[in-house]
């Protein structure tokens, strides 16, 4: 009689072809318990499997089967805690509606709205400063030289009129800001978008804030700020 070894050999390569194991590379707790069950039934009954081991082999799976199911409560609870983060966030979220937001953002979306704000961190005194706008095939529609050189944050706003006084058309825009320090020197500047979130919307993507029409992530907002009046004004 051939020996329990390649008993087992065979009966695996047997019980692999007959579709009990699947194609997949790791094998889980039922695969286990199947190669327990067919070493038992080809077993030498001359020479049964020592008790001892098999023993050693039931306790092997009865962990295997608690680390699996550790592994399924630990990713329910990972699953339920994110669910209530996301309920809070959703919550606390909603009462932002009202406020102005800061953007970390140098592009405009013109959906049809009569004006939009926006703005500029100058980090010191600047001798000058101006700011360019680009339409999508990055053509120049719009230059406004920038009435406050002093350092800190600046708003302005823009009611989507080209150089030419006329209405541009609807689309995405490019802002950039060109500064000049107290010697004349180029001056790293920043740009922003500045705008009143007037409503949340929940998506499979995450959280959007409403501003000026269009949709923005939440992780794209730099600072809240209280609304304030007195923008400077960027039409030609």
């Amino acid at each position: 009689m051939t020996s329990s070894v390649s008993n087992l050999a065979q009966s695996t390569k047997t019980t692999s072809q007959s579709g009990l194991f699947n194609s997949k590379s790791i094998m889980g707790k039922d695969d286990f318990l199947k190669l327990m069950i067919t070493q038992l039934k080809y077993q030498d009954p001359l020479n049964p499997m020592d008790g001892t081991k098999f023993a050693s082999q039931l306790a092997q799976f009865s962990s295997l089967e608690q680390l699996h199911n550790l592994n399924d409560y630990v990713k329910q609870s990972v699953d339920a805690n994110y669910m209530l983060i996301q309920s809070v966030n959703n919550t606390m979220t909603a009462n932002l509606i009202g406020k102005e937001a800061k953007m970390n953002l140098s592009s405009i979306n013109y959906t049809g709205q009569d004006s939009i704000s926006f703005g500029y961190n100058l980090p010191a005194n600047a001798k000058e400063a101006t700011i360019k706008i680009y339409d999508k095939d990055n053509n120049l529609v719009k230059t406004i030289t920038c009435p406050e050189l002093m350092q800190g944050d600046h708003k302005l706003s823009w009611d989507f009129t080209d150089n030419n006084g006329e209405k541009v058309q609807k689309g995405e825009y490019k802002i950039e800001i060109n500064a000049k320090d107290l010697s004349g020197n180029d001056m790293k500047a920043q740009e922003f978008l500045i705008g009143q979130i007037t409503g949340i919307k929940f998506t499979q993507n995450g959280t959007k804030i409403l501003i000026n029409g269009s949709e923005y992530d939440v992780s794209d907002v730099l600072e809240i700020i209280q609304p304030q009046g007195g923008d400077s004004n960027g039409n030609g």
